[in-house]
């Protein structure tokens, strides 16, 4: 235990020792990864306030299932009954004949009173549905036809507004994914290099512990640990700056006229920052890990 303890020790107090060794080299790495991570935090906290946005967008898109206006009350609740059952329904709200005629008059305002000869029962019963996702729209609207029958009058849904909807969400993520994945290339590349200068400077040393019977694993390890090192500094540097960089940003934001006149909100970074620490700490380790393995192959049997 103590032999292997001792190993330990060794091959990270070598790891931590090639950082401050290279202070040059270890500087231009840590500059370049924490740009990168830098880019892709603004990004990654755009596409999350505008996924946010779109989420409450959705929220209010929803499906007015307008039935018969001879339709009997009996008939209205069992579909009430039948269309709460569908899969992907969110919320079911009922709105009856004369739900439908004050909703009429509150939107008319000063002009209500034209309505007054109107009867409630000049208006149809309603349902009015929202889903748990936007792509179920179509499904559910099919279901719908199948369940009322004869009984529907008509169903109204913002259908372009929905695809668009879910195109902006497919767009976001898709972004997202491909500027993480050149983003992650990139600071590989970095990382690579830097170690690589390490690596080239002790290949003397190295031979020589591969000649003595020093396996690939316990040369190795020293260059990874040095790499993590590197992405995990980055890291936290990183997240540090966007924190501050971002709360500054939507305090001022928020203090717009405009922006409040909209009514926008955004996202807390605090919401954010569990997903964005564990992406980062993932993100440092792994391009770590692989930087330094790859500047070791030119020098050690793989």
């Amino acid at each position: 235990m103590t032999v292997r303890y001792n190993v330990i020790s060794y091959l990270i107090g070598e790891g931590l020792r090639n950082v401050f060794k290279n202070k040059k080299s270890t500087v231009s790495a840590l500059t370049v990864m924490c740009l990168c991570m830098l880019v892709f935090g603004m990004f990654f906290m755009i596409g999350e306030n505008i996924d946010y946005t779109v989420k409450s967008i959705e929220k209010e898109q929803g499906i007015a299932v307008m039935l018969n206006l001879n339709v009997s009350t009996e008939r209205v609740q069992e579909i009430g009954t039948q269309l709460s059952q569908i899969q992907g329904i969110n919320t079911i709200d009922y709105a009856s004949k004369e739900d439908a005629l004050n909703i009429m008059k509150e939107e008319l305002g000063e002009a209500a009173w034209t309505l007054d000869a109107l009867e409630a029962e000049a208006f149809p019963d309603s349902y009015n549905i929202t889903l748990t996702n936007l792509e179920l729209n179509g499904q559910v609207q099919e279901q719908i036809r199948q369940i009322v029958g004869e009984d529907l009058d008509e169903i109204r849904s913002s259908n372009d507004t929905i695809e668009t909807l879910i195109g902006i969400g497919k767009g976001i993520r898709i972004s997202t994914f491909i500027l993480l994945a050149i983003l992650v290339v990139i600071s590989i590349v970095i990382i690579s290099n830097t170690i690589k200068l390490t690596v080239h400077a002790r290949r003397k040393e190295i031979s020589i512990m591969k000649y003595v019977g020093a396996t690939n694993s316990f040369i190795r390890w020293p260059f990874i640990i040095e790499g993590i090192t590197i992405g995990l500094v980055s890291a936290l540097i990183t997240i540090l700056i966007v924190g501050l960089v971002y709360n500054t940003a939507v305090t001022n934001l928020l203090n717009i006229d405009l922006i409040k006149s909209l009514g926008m909100s955004f996202v807390s970074f605090a919401d954010m920052f569990n997903l964005m620490l564990s992406v980062y700490m993932i993100l440092g380790i792994g391009i770590g890990i692989v930087g330094s393995s790859i500047s070791m192959r030119k020098y050690l049997e793989v």
